[in-house]
């Protein structure tokens, strides 16, 4: 299928819905789990350690999965690589909604499971709307589709309570996703081409600046080497932007995991230390803050990706370094208002949600922005490698362990009380502070892309 130059083909937006709905999905499985957290705490008998590890058992497997995609994406048919991945971790999903209790570890695989089929989506999607679109198209509408993770996460938690609460049985949380997946997947079949062209080193890409730039056409320059899997590697770890904002992502990954797995749990706790709720001690437990939160999370979503897009378009125009600077902004507000969010739960909830509220929504502004950065930095023969390799670094380093450590740390100060409602609070207190920290390093990396980004950039339009 030809990509025409000019503007995209009304099938380009269907493409690109076609992928936006299944993105949707993809991250309404990810957070089902941290949606129902204290029932499936409570039905296989979980400390916080070993809660923390349900989530890093799903991440692991999705970044260690990426690097393989990352490799077929660039080599072989992505329609078909998409299909066996929606179809796979959607079979698996609703597999997993009929694990008894005694078999808690077929639980923790079936997760790792689904982290193995998204990895195959999140890699290789955001490559074909690259390629479908070009000039300020592209920004616009992978602001569109990394709208959907936000919101995504945002519904998996409020399915999952609402099922919980509706059913009085969490299992049927897992039985939802999977029918949207069969219609995406047919979706897929009918509506994306089994071939997209792939751009060259010739193709007009839009530059920081905002304006058009011709890559340097010379004879010769459409057929480019193939490059081995080890050198197209270590081209990109000499890529300073690249590495500098795949860091920064990761304390963004750090963070978000952290948080999804584990907000509403702290907000029941402190609920629970104020008097407003009771414990937790019948068979379903309330899902209230779950349903909050998703909602929150879908909200500031929408808005903070908007709002990052639109901004990175109009000050792109005035400085060539405005996305790193507008993703090191955002990183260390965000950092702040998640730090007083903590220190004001104890006292006043609904404080705590609304600086939360901001926390999440500065986080968001960064989504698309980044994703951009790798897509003007990275030559487009290297884009779906660069874009697993990003996986998995941020996920290594960010949220595959922020959730587990969240609860090791949580445990551990736990164990000087184990029975006291007030020191489970200030356990997860003192160890969601670590996020804080988190996020003004990731502030301070986005700060060093800034300083590589303009050669980068250049270095990549003349391959």
């Amino acid at each position: 299928m030809s990509v025409p130059r000019n503007s995209p083909a009304k099938r380009h937006y269907l493409v690109a819905a076609v992928l936006c709905y299944a993105n949707l999905i993809n991250f309404m499985d990810w957070f089902i789990v941290p949606g129902i957290l204290l029932d499936i705490q409570k039905y296989f008998e979980l400390s916080d350690g070993d809660t923390g590890l349900l989530q890093t058992v799903f991440i692991l497997c999705y970044m260690l999965a990426a690097p393989l995609f990352g490799y077929l994406g660039d080599r072989y048919n992505r329609k078909i690589i998409l299909g066996a991945g929606i179809f796979f971790w959607s079979g698996v999903t609703l597999g997993s909604s009929f694990i008894n209790e005694l078999y808690y570890w077929i639980f923790f695989l079936s997760r790792g499971l689904v982290g193995i089929g998204t990895a195959s989506f999140s890699t290789i999607a955001p490559t074909i709307i690259a390629d479908l679109f070009e000039e300020g198209k592209r920004t616009t509408m992978l602001s569109i589709f990394y709208i959907f993770i936000p919101v995504g996460s945002g519904l998996g938690y409020v399915l999952a309570a609402g099922m919980a609460e509706a059913t009085g049985d969490w299992h049927w949380a897992f039985r939802v996703t999977p029918c949207m997946g069969g219609l995406a997947l047919v979706l897929l079949i009918l509506l994306v081409p089994h071939r997209t062209q792939r751009r060259t080193a010739a193709h007009r890409a839009l530059s920081i600046s905002g304006t058009i730039r011709e890559a340097a056409e010379k004879p010769g320059v459409h057929r480019i080497a193939k490059t081995t899997w080890c050198q197209d590697v270590i081209s990109l770890a000499k890529n300073w932007s690249f590495v500098w904002s795949s860091l920064g992502l990761t304390a963004m990954a750090f963070v978000t995991g952290a948080l999804g797995m584990w907000v509403p749990l702290f907000l029941y706790r402190a609920q629970v230390v104020q008097g407003i709720v009771s414990p937790c001690l019948q068979e379903s437990c309330n899902s209230s803050n779950s349903l909050i939160f998703g909602g929150i999370t879908i909200g500031t979503g929408i808005f903070g990706v908007i709002a990052g897009a639109e901004a990175a378009r109009r000050l792109r125009k005035i400085n060539n370094k405005a996305d790193p600077l507008i993703c090191a902004a955002s990183m260390f507000v965000s950092a702040l208002c998640l730090y007083i969010a903590l220190m004001v739960a104890q006292t006043n909830i609904l404080s705590t949600f609304i600086f939360i509220a901001f926390g999440e929504l500065f986080l968001s502004v960064n989504w698309a922005v980044v994703t951009d950065i790798l897509l003007y930095v990275v030559t487009p023969r290297r884009q779906s490698t660069a874009i697993a390799l990003q996986i998995l670094v941020s996920h290594l380093l960010g949220d595959a362990g922020s959730p587990y450590l969240i609860g090791i740390i949580s445990n551990a100060i736990q164990a000087r009380n184990a029975h006291s409602f007030r020191w489970s609070f200030w356990s997860m207190q003192y160890s969601f502070i670590l996020c804080a920290f988190v996020g003004v390093f990731g502030g301070g990396f986005f700060l060093l892309t800034s300083f590589y980004i303009e050669e980068d950039r250049k270095e990549a339009e003349k391959r």
